[in-house]
Parts: structure tokens; C-alpha cells; sequence
């Protein structure tokens, strides 16, 4: 089972142009987030999926590979749909290009179903929230998923209602995703659907199309830190530095 990731990294952003370049401890960003994604043990083959030639000249310059992609694409999902049917591949890895904390394992974690259970379609992760404030805010996404890990629903509400407390756990939905490759051709062919619309996550797609999708919860600590921000960008660069002393 090859299995293909990718990054895809958007040049124009509303809150720091350009930040696929932007320089964290002599690297720029999308290295960083690539050279994490190449010390997962299961995907053999990264590629960065970009609109603009001078990320393709910034990860060619550091021995990687990119693509360009065109520049109408509504979100990264699309993006990486347009890589990943010039290649062959059963398993097609979406690794958000904004992360450079982002710890392998839990990209390996993700994968393991989708090798496990061959009927699989997609796959995803979360964590638990620990905050009341995460549970409450709408930029962080909840899931629910039934017992044998199957998602229920995606929300930006707080999500389940505690209406006991003693048996209340929320969790934090984290935006990798794994699809099988047959599967996410379809699915970017198919028509947004009233709950995509409504809570603006594209994932409810699946769901509200019957189709199962696997949430794994993380074993591994997880920054949850993506860079949209300049402050994003300083408090990582921060931390990396204190990693490499």
C-alpha cells in the first residue's frame, strides 16, 4: 500500500503573507513542516502542493519535492486532489502546510487504520480538550465519535452538552487527514452539503454523505500550534530554538 502525503502550502494569507517562507531558525516554514512529515515510518513519498513558483523554489532548494497546483482552489482538500491523481498511490496524507511541531507519530497514527481496515475511506484525529475556554470557542473544532471510533458529528459548538459531568470528556478534532485515493477523487467531486455549509468544516461532507470516517485519539503530546499569525510565528520560533539548545 504506497502511501502518498502531502502539504499543501497557500503563498496568499489574510494575516501573514506568505508564511510558507517565513524564516523559523534558518529554515522556512514549509521545511520545517516537511522535513517532520518525512520521519513518519508509513508514507513513503512526500510532496508540498503549492500555487506559487517560489515555494517550489524554496523546497527544491532544500532537496524536496513540490508541485504547482492552480490557484482557484476553494481549500487544501482540492489542492492536494489535483496532486494526487498524477500518481499512483492507495493512501493520499493531508498535512496542514502551517504546522511545524507537528509530531510524526501522530501522522503514523493516522495512517494505521486505513492499513488495518481495508474497507476504511478516511480517517482523521483529535485529543482532549483540558480547557473550558477551547470548549467554548468556535476555532476550535469538537468531535464525537461512537465506540468503535467512528465519527458522529464535527462542531464548532460545545459539544456533547455536559449534562452529566462525571462521564464528560470533549475533544479537540486535529486537521490531518487520511483519505484512500479512489475515495478522495469522489469526494471533491461531490456537492457541499447543508451541515458543511452551515458550521463551515469540510469533513461534514463525509459524514453527512454516509460514509464512515475513523477518529484516532492522539498518543502523543501535541503542540496544536499552526502559524497564522505573526505571534503564532514568534511563540514557534521560540520553541524550537529552546529544542535546539
Amino acid at each position: 500500500m504506497f502511501v502518498l502525503g502531502i502539504i499543501p502550502a497557500r503563498y496568499g494569507s489574510s494575516r501573514l503573507e506568505g508564511k510558507p517562507l517565513k524564516d523559523i531558525c534558518g529554515k522556512p516554514m514549509i521545511q520545517h513542516v516537511y522535513e517532520r512529515v518525512q520521519l513518519s515510518k508509513l508514507i513513503h513519498e512526500v510532496i508540498v502542493a503549492t500555487d506559487d513558483e517560489r515555494i517550489v523554489a524554496a523546497v527544491k532548494n532544500f532537496g524536496g519535492k513540490a508541485q504547482m497546483t492552480s490557484m482557484n482552489h476553494k481549500n487544501g482538500t482540492d489542492r492536494i486532489a489535483e496532486v494526487a491523481k498524477t500518481i499512483e498511490a492507495g493512501v493520499v496524507v493531508n498535512i496542514q502546510g502551517d504546522e511545524p511541531l507537528i509530531d510524526p507519530r501522530m501522522i503514523d497514527e493516522a495512517i494505521q487504520p486505513m492499513l488495518d481496515d481495508r474497507e476504511l475511506k478516511a480517517c482523521t484525529l483529535c485529543r482532549p480538550i483540558l480547557s473550558e475556554e477551547d470548549i467554548s470557542s468556535p476555532h476550535v473544532v469538537k468531535t464525537l465519535f461512537d465506540l468503535k471510533g467512528n465519527a458522529l458529528l464535527f462542531s464548532r459548538a460545545p459539544i456533547p452538552y455536559p449534562r452529566n459531568k462525571e462521564a464528560y470528556t470533549a475533544y479537540e478534532h486535529i486537521g490531518v487527514y487520511v483519505y484512500r485515493k479512489d475515495f478522495l477523487m469522489q469526494y471533491v467531486d461531490m456537492p457541499q452539503t447543508p451541515l458543511e455549509i452551515t458550521e463551515s468544516l469540510e469533513q461534514l461532507r463525509i459524514l453527512e454523505n454516509g460514509i464512515r470516517m475513523r477518529v484516532v485519539k492522539v498518543t502523543v503530546p501535541y503542540e496544536g500550534l499552526s502559524v497564522d499569525t505573526q505571534e503564532d510565528l514568534e511563540r514557534v520560533r521560540e520553541i524550537i530554538k529552546k529544542r535546539a539548545q
